[in-house]
């Protein structure tokens, strides 16, 4: 009975993103969040939250560059990993732990000079928690920094390939609210508005992540995501009930051709984000 009644408490964002193994999938990330890293015009000291960070795609550029770096995630098995990452590249300024982005249970009011988020936080559940949370852990004066997939951009892969993959899964349950819902200005600005923050404060301009893999075809990238990517993996086990995952695999494979503009035999794929400052 106990076993049953902890498998129907599992957090069920805990479980998507530990379902899978994303640090395939941050592979493919690494250069742009050294890009995002370098463009946020870092100068030390400085404490820093990463929110939503994964196996340190943010996290480590900003350790390596000299911040006080605390890396936060719901899934245990990338805070496992980026702890490693850590140790590999001998980091003592930098650590991650599990948490919520909801409920940052541990972390102390006005904590950090800066709290960035690239398409982390805006996968947590309660939208208007998450912006709370946010203001109150950063220190006035300080900034929150968030990269966002916009909904409905034919230009934003991610926000294309978790289109597809939700067009072979069932309907969400009652009051889910999109984490696409992040991409759009209205709802950022009503969302920090919520927290305190004035309009005035928050800037939203359009930027550039890219996906990239020398040595993996458009074909051979998406399979890393029908693998290893929790939503992607939801949407290939409903296709299979369904009978339909080839035809879920296709609709993929032509969104990774499509938007691939590399040369070679590999993979280039441009994905527009919303990058969203908020000043405090």
């Amino acid at each position: 009975m106990a076993l049953k009644l902890k498998r129907i408490n599992m957090n069920p964002n805990k479980a998507l993103w530990e379902k899978g193994d994303f640090t395939e999938i941050a592979a493919f990330m690494r250069q742009s969040g050294e890009a995002v890293v370098k463009s946020l015009g870092i100068t030390t000291p400085l404490r820093v939250l990463d929110l939503g960070c994964g196996d340190g795609t943010t996290a480590v550029p900003l350790a390596l560059l000299g911040a006080e770096v605390v890396g936060i995630d719901i899934a245990k098995n990338l805070v496992d990993a980026g702890n490693k990452r850590a140790q590999e590249l001998g980091l003592t300024n930098l650590k991650f732990q599990e948490g919520d982005a909801c409920d940052l249970q541990g972390v102390g009011d006005h904590s950090f000079n800066l709290t960035l988020s690239v398409f982390g936080a805006m996968f947590a559940p309660k939208p208007f928690d998450v912006a709370k949370e946010m203001v109150r852990v950063t220190k006035p004066g300080g900034r929150i920094v968030m990269g966002n997939w916009i909904p409905n951009d034919p230009t934003s892969f991610v926000s294309q390939l978790l289109k597809i993959s939700s067009s072979f899964t069932p309907p969400p349950p009652e009051g889910f609210v999109s984490p696409m819902t992040w991409g759009v200005d209205a709802n950022i600005i009503e969302r920090f508005g919520q927290a305190g923050v004035p309009k005035e404060k928050i800037s939203m301009v359009k930027d550039t992540f890219y996906f990239l893999s020398p040595d993996k075809s458009p074909t051979q990238f998406i399979e890393s995501f029908e693998r290893f990517y929790g939503p992607t993996m939801n949407a290939v086990e409903a296709a299979q009930k369904s009978g339909k995952v080839d035809e879920l695999h296709s609709q993929l494979v032509e969104l990774a051709k499509s938007q691939n503009k590399s040369a070679g035999g590999g993979t280039s794929i441009p994905a527009t984000f919303l990058r969203v400052t908020v000043t405090l």
